[in-house]
């Protein structure tokens, strides 16, 4: 996200409170154009969740990925690389944080925004 956050728990769990938001603006944006093109509750949640995923810990997720698959071999490497990640030290909680909070917001927005059904799968408004 590289935004300016507190370091250390705090600034984790901001993280995944921002991811949540994400997905829960992610999701209400896919449930109303699902509805203009007839998508079904699974293809708008999978997108939903894939897109706020990618918005939401694409940054973070890729500078673990960066920094655990590319040989660092110099010492000013590794530092060069360490001092554009904001809070190297929780790196690997945040993302988990941040993925977990899109998850959970994809999931309150189908709980809030999706249309009830009644038992025979017809919409109840």
């Amino acid at each position: 996200m590289n935004l300016p956050l507190h370091f250390g728990l705090l600034g984790t769990l901001e993280a995944g409170l921002i991811a949540l938001l994400v997905g829960l603006l992610v999701f209400f944006l896919w449930e109303r154009m699902g509805r203009m093109f007839e998508m079904t509750h699974g293809q708008v949640l999978g997108w939903a969740w894939l897109i706020a995923t990618v918005i939401g810990a694409g940054y973070d997720t890729w500078n673990l990925v960066y920094t655990s698959v590319v040989r660092l071999e110099s010492p000013l490497y590794a530092k060069l690389a360490l001092a554009r990640i904001h809070d190297p030290n929780e790196l690997g909680s945040r993302v988990v944080m941040e993925l977990a909070g899109a998850f959970a917001g994809t999931a309150l927005g189908w709980y809030l925004f999706s249309r009830r059904s009644d038992k025979n799968g017809a919409a109840v408004s």
